[in-house]
């Protein structure tokens, strides 16, 4: 790989990518000064105008003008549109604001699919009409001239304010005038510029991104080295973008607060009534903290439950505080009957992200189900095998995608399946085999999980729930000290689950703390009078 040829400029650009690089001092991205940081509209700003798989799809000639406004299809009502256009925003601020390690992605589109099959057939067409144009004699750089003109472009947007001197010698090496001039006398030599482009790149690349390099400097081809550049190009463009939002994270999240919490109120304002259904949730809350809870009487440990300290914090009946109950109603949502269309008027934005989580707990409360029954079976030799329970919980996860829709027939299925490597596994083990009395009731005790009275599927959606309480109350890290029984073997899944759980929750406190508070002020006893206030989970 060619050295940087510039100091500092490869740090530089490794900074500008955002990945194995140093903050630089104020959070600053991109020259921009810290007001407009603060503006949701600088996110966009740092998007370039084009995507480098536009020129692959596309013709020669400049793509076409952006249609009118008569030409647009959408809502007709100008304040329809507006409050569109108001939601979108709201969403994608709340997505970004929430989300600590929120990431672009290029959206990756499935090679057998149809719309993967037209998106190759049009790139090939494309870079093969590029390829007859360079072959042709005299050549025709007509194509060559465009793409050359879109990487100028996005090298351009890659740089930061202070690297002028790259800039120039960018603008000095493309100059597109002079390149059309060498093209109409036939002297435009693309191979040359395509290695100038390489070297380019890799001053401004992302560690990341070296061996893609590195594999592009054997490329001999033009067309398949420019086409390898515009791939490369693509993956720094979203290197820079994701940079962007990271550091403009903490500015995005307080202007996705404020934001958040300015449009509720002008809401709140034209209906009186829009907090009707916070504050029933609210008010379950509270009634279920003054409830015993349930336990199981099959389950001669289910006392456990509870846990140990320090998961007895999340359980130690004190009289209710703000906190305790705004705990207990988030814990609610993962309950939330479909048919219940009184959901908090607070969390709407945030419906489609809770059923994820409800869906993603009602998977690893069956996952870790079946892995207490197996062990149960099977012996601590076998399950103290990590290989051996990690390919348990993979087998088990493909076998449950359809339990939702068909339990029974997919519990059969995981039933016999883990009952065959168990069997298969002491056997290589040089273990003695389950007996068929064993087996049988192996077999039967999983098929009974499908059944949501299920003793020990209960018991284990109980500790997972006072799992994701103790999230709320102590943070991820310390809960995952004190896991409840049958919980050890999907602890990484848990850390997952509970921190999404603990991000929106979070933000949502945050933004609409002030409006619980008042609520809550007529919920909670007299004597925690002095916390009316709803303090950060």
């Amino acid at each position: 790989m060619p050295p940087p040829r510039r100091g500092g400029t490869a740090l530089a650009g490794r900074e500008a990518a955002g990945l194995r690089s140093r903050p630089r001092a104020g959070g600053q991205t991109r020259g921009r000064s810290p007001d407009t940081t603060r503006k949701m509209p600088d996110v966009e700003e740092n998007v370039p105008p084009k995507d480098p798989g536009d020129a692959e799809s596309g013709s020669c000639k400049p793509e076409a003008s952006e249609p009118t406004q008569e030409d647009k299809s959408g809502p007709e009502d100008p304040l329809a549109l507006l409050t569109e256009t108001v939601n979108e925003v709201s969403k994608l601020s709340n997505k970004i604001g929430m989300n600590h390690d929120y990431l672009m992605e290029e959206k990756i589109v499935p090679p057998n699919s149809l719309e993967g099959k037209v998106k190759e057939t049009m790139h090939n067409a494309f870079w093969d009409h590029l390829k007859e144009q360079l072959s042709a004699a005299p050549p025709d750089f007509s194509c060559a001239l465009e793409l050359l003109k879109e990487i100028k472009e996005i090298l351009l947007s890659l740089l930061l304010p202070r690297q002028n001197r790259l800039r120039t010698e960018i603008e000095e090496a493309l100059d597109m005038d002079f390149l059309k001039q060498k093209a109409e006398h036939g002297a435009l030599d693309v191979p040359y510029l395509s290695k100038y482009i390489l070297n380019m790149m890799t001053l401004l690349c992302a560690p990341v991104r070296d061996e893609a390099l590195q594999k592009l400097e054997h490329v001999t081809d033009p067309t398949q080295l420019l086409r390898g550049i515009f791939q490369v190009l693509g993956l720094m463009k979203m290197d820079m973008v994701n940079y962007t939002i990271q550091s403009l994270q903490p500015h995005l999240q307080e202007h996705c607060i404020q934001y958040e919490r300015a449009k509720f109120q002008e809401q709140l304002n034209e209906q009186p009534s829009l907090l009707n259904h916070t504050t029933k949730w609210l008010t379950k809350a509270a009634a279920d903290l003054t409830m015993p809870p349930t336990t199981c009487p099959d389950m001669p440990d289910s006392p456990s439950v509870a846990g140990p300290s320090p998961n007895e914090a999340a359980n130690n009946p004190e009289p209710l505080s703000p906190s305790m109950v705004l705990s207990q109603g988030f814990l609610n949502l993962l309950l939330w009957d479909p048919e219940n269309e009184e959901f908090p008027e607070t969390l709407l934005m945030d419906r489609t992200r809770l059923q994820e989580l409800e869906s993603q707990l009602h998977q690893l409360t069956v996952l870790a189900s079946v892995l207490l029954v197996a062990g149960s079976f099977s012996g601590s030799v076998l399950f103290g095998s990590p290989q051996f329970v990690d390919k348990l919980k993979r087998i088990t996860k493909s076998l449950l995608e359809d339990f939702n829709s068909r339990p029974e027939e997919a519990m059969l299925t995981v039933s016999e399946q883990v009952s065959q490597e168990i069997h298969q596994s002491l056997k290589n083990m040089g273990l003695a085999a389950l007996s068929s009395d064993n087996t049988a009731s192996l077999i039967g005790h999983l098929q009974n999980i499908a059944k949501k009275e299920n003793c020990v599927r209960s018991v284990i959606d109980q500790r997972i729930h006072l799992f994701l309480k103790c999230c709320l109350v102590l943070g991820v890290q310390r809960s995952l000290l004190d896991l409840p029984g049958g919980l050890t073997l999907i602890e990484a899944e848990l850390a997952e689950l509970g921190q999404k759980f603990v991000n929106l929750t979070y933000h949502n406190q945050q933004v609409f703390g002030p409006y619980y508070t008042e609520i809550l002020k007529t919920l909670t006893s007299p004597d925690q009078a002095l916390e009316t206030k709803v303090e950060s989970l």
